[in-house]
């Protein structure tokens, strides 16, 4: 992995953030023509890579099992090694684990959105498969087992939301599987093959779910796609049916598993998991969070408050200062590196209570926190708590009223009635479908990638669901 789109010079903003903005705002109808360039550019890239599908598609249930096989001797040879004293391998400290959680969060907020241009052939029981994975990833419409729903709240639990600091080849997968949605009738033995690699159980989803429950860090997120994800009879196993049960409705045979490798490849592109992973620097992060700081604080402190001679509007104005500053702190006492920060003068500041607690967010804390204690770092990484966190008629006369249906999808009651109109809106426009197919198009507009997680997707879904099962 590693290859990500030229960047845009002109707005500062990668391609391929750029492409994923621009898909997850559109209308499900919309985005089509710039999805097949992108798509293009990148199976024209990934066409390069080496592919280790079996040359035939006859071999394929063997790779399967031989993969599953090879992953779970792998990942009991890790848990031996750990029992027998060795450090994690993927995470040196909770905020490591923190900056992985960011780091992925471009392809986790879309978390199956490469299968939704499947929903349209709903009526075709080949498509079966598919949908139900799709469904399965948007927890069958109920909020705690949606997985974007989950990943969000898992984001917002560790106040680590903001991601304007991402390089553009975070966005590589995102943009890829967002392109995919909204292409489906030009590239469906593509999307096949893009699910049959994405949905194998990774060695590094085990790891990281492990070491995520191990540093206090809610692992749930995680520990799911090790379930669903299982070769016997979840999305592995669905994947690979996929392949068989629709090569039929392709009517070219001859390109149509050359396609699938293609697609599969598709996976390889962009930032994964254990780049990003071993990416982290914590004096590099450090040295980032503090500069971006200096942007906004520059013109914020007193004259009164000088180090070394220096106001610290004076150090603050020049971000090259930076790593200067930070040392004349230490110098000055203002805290110890390889220390406990809560000795310090500059992190107690931090900290709630603080004169400056709320400057920085709580996984920008973590950091520091972590920075400050340095190789003293015990091994099991301390949280910095809650406390220190962010402040924190058939078919339609069986569904849930507005208000209640926004409570259902799980909103506090005191906001309910902020979406009541939206969820009357919805609920009225499904009233005035003609018949099952006017129907099904309008659930699945509103299963779209961007808002199948929102309280009118929530209840969209499990109509459809509801539905698909009666069909």
């Amino acid at each position: 992995m590693g290859w990500a789109l030229s960047e845009d010079h002109d707005s500062g903003v990668g391609q391929a953030r750029a492409h994923y903005e621009l898909l997850y705002q559109a209308p499900a109808q919309q985005g089509s023509e710039a999805s097949f360039d992108y798509l293009e550019q990148c199976l024209e890239q990934a066409g390069k890579l080496p592919c280790d599908l079996p040359a035939c598609e006859s071999g394929l249930i063997e790779w399967m099992a031989q993969r599953h096989e090879i992953v779970g001797r792998q990942y009991l040879d890790y848990l031996q090694e750990r029992e027998a004293g060795a450090p994690r391998r993927y995470f040196s400290s909770r905020s490591h684990a923190l900056y992985f959680l960011r780091g992925v969060a471009p392809t986790k907020l879309v978390d199956g959105a490469w299968l939704y241009g499947a929903l349209s052939q709903w009526w075709d029981d080949r498509y079966r498969g598919l949908i139900r994975i799709y469904l399965e990833e948007l927890g069958e419409g109920l909020p705690a087992d949606n997985h974007v729903v989950m990943y969000r709240r898992l984001l917002a639990a560790n106040d680590c939301e903001q991601l304007d600091a991402l390089e553009d080849a975070h966005y590589v997968q995102g943009a890829i599987q967002l392109s995919l949605a909204r292409s489906a009738s030009h590239y469906l033995p593509e999307i096949i093959g893009f699910n049959l690699g994405y949905e194998q159980l990774p060695l590094h989803l085990l790891i990281t779910s492990h070491e995520l429950k191990e540093l206090g860090i809610d692992h749930y997120y995680f520990q799911v796609h090790v379930t669903v994800d299982n070769a016997g009879s979840g999305h592995a196993r669905k994947a690979l049916e996929a392949v068989t049960r629709l090569k039929p409705a392709m009517g070219d045979d001859k390109n149509y598993y050359q396609r699938i490798r293609r697609g599969y490849l598709l996976n390889e592109l962009g930032k994964g998991t254990v780049e990003v992973i071993d990416s982290f620097d914590l004096e590099a992060e450090m040295a980032r969070i503090m500069a971006q700081k200096a942007v906004h604080g520059r013109h914020m402190h007193s004259n009164r408050c000088k180090v070394a001679g220096r106001t610290i509007n004076q150090w603050l104005s020049c971000v090259n200062d930076i790593p200067r500053f930070l040392n004349e702190l230490e110098r000055h006492g203002w805290f110890k590196r390889n220390c406990n920060p809560e000795q310090s003068r500059f992190w107690n500041l931090l900290s709630q209570g603080g004169d400056m607690f709320g400057v920085f967010s709580g996984y920008e804390r973590q950091v520091i926190h972590d920075w400050i204690w340095g190789d003293a770092l015990p091994r099991k990484a301390r949280s910095l708590g809650p406390s220190e966190g962010k402040h924190g008629q058939s078919i339609i006369g069986s569904m849930s009223a507005a208000s209640s249906g926004a409570i259902d999808a799980g909103l506090p009651t005191d906001a309910a009635g902020d979406f009541a109109a939206e969820m009357r809106s919805m609920e009225e426009r499904l009233v005035q479908a003609s018949d099952r197919r006017e129907l099904m198009a309008e659930l699945v507009r509103m299963l779209d990638p961007s808002v199948h997680h929102t309280p009118p997707g929530l209840l969209a879904t499990r109509v459809f669901s509801r539905l698909l099962r009666a069909a």
